[in-house]
């Protein structure tokens, strides 16, 4: 299946507007529009063509960077949002206390953020953002829905058959980028539900990743489930949400039946409040 140009286009577009608007403010919106758009744009330029000339590898570097910095915004931002969004009687106090940290340590991260868009880097990022999508050549291009196949068969190939915390983070990476090269295809009935797909198993899952950072924030500040009400209640939530995505991945047809078959049992002896190897603003 082809690439569908338009989406090409717009992806190009969005990315020129979404650095911009980002430059001109680091609110929750442009931080998250600038990084989701970026990342479809390095999927289409690392995964979906043949080769990248040197201006399109120079353009995923700069780009990368930032995106990295606003990541760790976007971390602290999907926490307070989780916070604020608790209903929960348990120690008010404490609770207004850690989001009055997050909100602290989102300003340090912010600062850093702004120190990267320099006006240098945003000019030079717009330069080889025009030059790169004059350089596309679509007829080469791989098919969309195949190349994010192949992304979800990767989970089997590196051994990862064991639904615990580990393997749902990286299952959550591998789905959304996976969502990315899908939405490159042209529009057919075939490709709308399995980008619908993607998208369902991506929010179960990236809704447990969001309470599971909030909660070793949480129990970072406050300290573990014995010593602090609130952290048990954020615990007991990531735990609901792994359950959820556990669920959501049993019932996915994108998931091999072979990786389903070990679900039940980790479900059962996992919490869903183990560390992570990684977080979201490195995927």
């Amino acid at each position: 299946m082809a690439i569908a140009s338009q989406r090409v286009q717009f992806v190009f577009q969005k990315a020129e507007r979404d650095l911009l608007k980002l430059g001109a403010g680091t609110e929750p919106e442009s931080v998250h529009s600038f990084r989701t758009t970026t990342r479809r744009l390095q999927t289409l330029l690392e995964e979906l063509l043949p080769e990248r000339r040197r201006n399109q590898k120079i353009l995923v570097k700069l780009l990368d960077a930032i995106r990295r910095r606003a990541g760790k915004v976007r971390d602290i931002d999907v926490q307070i949002s989780a916070l604020r969004g608790l209903k929960t009687g348990q120690e008010p106090r404490r609770k207004t206390q850690l989001l009055q940290q997050l909100i602290e340590l989102r300003a340090k991260h912010e600062k850093k953020l702004r120190k990267t868009l320099t006006k240098s880097a945003i000019r030079e990022a717009r330069k080889r953002l025009k030059r790169a999508e004059k350089q596309i050549e679509l007829k080469a291009s791989r098919d969309p829905l195949a190349v994010a196949r192949e992304m979800l068969a990767r989970a089997e190939a590196e051994g990862q058959d064991a639904f615990g915390e580990d393997h749902l983070h990286a299952l959550r990476i591998l789905v959304k980028r996976a969502r990315y090269a899908a939405e490159f295809s042209t529009r057919t009935p075939e490709a709308t539900q399995f980008i619908a797909d993607l998208k369902r198993l991506q929010d179960a899952i990236g809704s447990w990743h969001d309470w599971l950072t909030l909660t070793h924030s949480a129990a970072a500040r406050l300290g573990e489930v014995n010593e602090s009400s609130l952290v048990a209640a954020l615990h007991n939530v990531t735990g609901g949400k792994f359950r959820a995505a556990v669920a959501a991945m049993k019932a996915s047809s994108l998931i091999a039946p072979e990786q389903k078959s070990s679900a039940p049992a980790q479900a059962g002896r996992k919490s869903g409040i183990q560390p992570v190897a990684r977080t979201d603003s490195a995927a």
